[in-house]
């Protein structure tokens, strides 16, 4: 009998715990309480859904305070099984509201979807974000490279930022054009002279197209001077130059000293033909002598114009004395 009363107890107590799981009651009684009107059966029939009740009544409770009252349960629920932030979108539409932003529950459930943390991008609405841009290195016409950095004041727009470029973007159009405004000036020295030159040449841009921001003003925050790049530049080119008219002179003496020596070679080759040919002389002479073609009265007469031509070389070479 003990023990059947026992069974009995754990039983109830079982079944209490049930009871109080599928069917919140106190959950119920709070939104009641709220004036926000669920039965019974909705709260038990989303934890049959897999919805936690708890997360869809605070939220409830939460835009019927703030005056919301287009948000219904069924869509809570169904962003919640979409596999949104409930909490988080609620917060952003409430926050919204308060600072007469125009901001839907369908617009909001969407960025919440696209994964940009909606609730966040409100509070950029009414606070905007400053970014600093890493420092961006130009060349102005004058040769003169300039590091500047810039701060971006941004705001969020909702309307693009469910596939609006991000942050990343806006720096890089930022730097862009922070390099096509000092490339395009005259001298470094305007630059310095006037840098919101450049914050107004860039705003013009219109950089913020396209991207989930809105771009309220850029400040130039520094500017350093660094390299003479276009020293350098002339510097490389005077070396290149150098080096190029260097390769073109050794490529000419080369080529002479090749012609110098085809030159001596093509000499001693007509000089070993003349010893060649002052070798077969005495020769031929000695022909000569023997067929009666060449008396000995000729042969001195010849010896007599050697001499003779000897003798004229000298005395036309200065500095030379003539053979006695």
């Amino acid at each position: 009998m003990v023990e059947f009363s026992l069974f009995l107890v754990a039983a109830v107590v079982v079944l209490v715990v049930l009871f109080f799981y599928f069917v919140p009651f106190l959950l119920w009684i709070s939104a009641i309480v709220s004036g926000v009107h669920i039965s019974l059966l909705q709260l038990f029939l989303m934890r049959i859904r897999k919805v936690p009740p708890q997360v869809i009544v605070r939220a409830m409770i939460e835009a019927h305070k703030a005056g919301l009252k287009a948000i219904t349960r069924d869509e809570l629920e169904a962003h919640y099984l979409a596999g949104g932030h409930v909490e988080r979108v609620v917060h952003a539409l409430v926050s919204a509201s308060k600072a007469n932003i125009d901001l839907g529950f369908q617009m909001a459930t969407a960025i919440d979807l696209a994964g940009r943390d909606v609730f966040e991008a409100v509070q950029m609405s009414v606070n905007p974000k400053v970014i600093d841009t890493p420092p961006v290195v130009a060349v102005a016409k004058d040769g003169i490279q300039l590091i500047a950095k810039a701060r971006v004041t941004v705001r969020a727009n909702i309307r693009q930022l469910v596939g609006g470029a991000g942050e990343d973007t806006i720096l890089a159009r930022v730097g862009e054009g922070i390099v096509s405004s000092i490339g395009s000036s005259e001298s470094h020295k305007t630059v310095l002279e006037n840098p919101d030159s450049i914050s107004k040449l860039v705003l013009r841009k219109g950089l913020d197209s396209g991207t989930a921001f809105e771009i309220l003003s850029i400040d130039i925050a520094d500017i350093d001077i660094g390299k003479n790049i276009g020293a350098g530049l002339q510097m490389d080119q005077a070396q290149a130059d150098k080096n190029i008219a260097q390769a073109k002179a050794e490529e000419r003496r080369a080529m002479a000293i090749a012609l110098e020596q085809e030159m001596k070679a093509k000499a001693q080759e007509a000089r070993a033909k003349v010893i060649e040919a002052e070798a077969e002389v005495p020769k031929a002479m000695a022909e000569a002598f023997r067929s009666g073609n060449l008396g000995i009265m000729d042969y001195y007469k010849m010896k007599n114009i050697e001499a003779d031509t000897s003798m004229r070389e000298s005395i036309a070479k200065p500095g030379k004395p003539a053979d006695k």
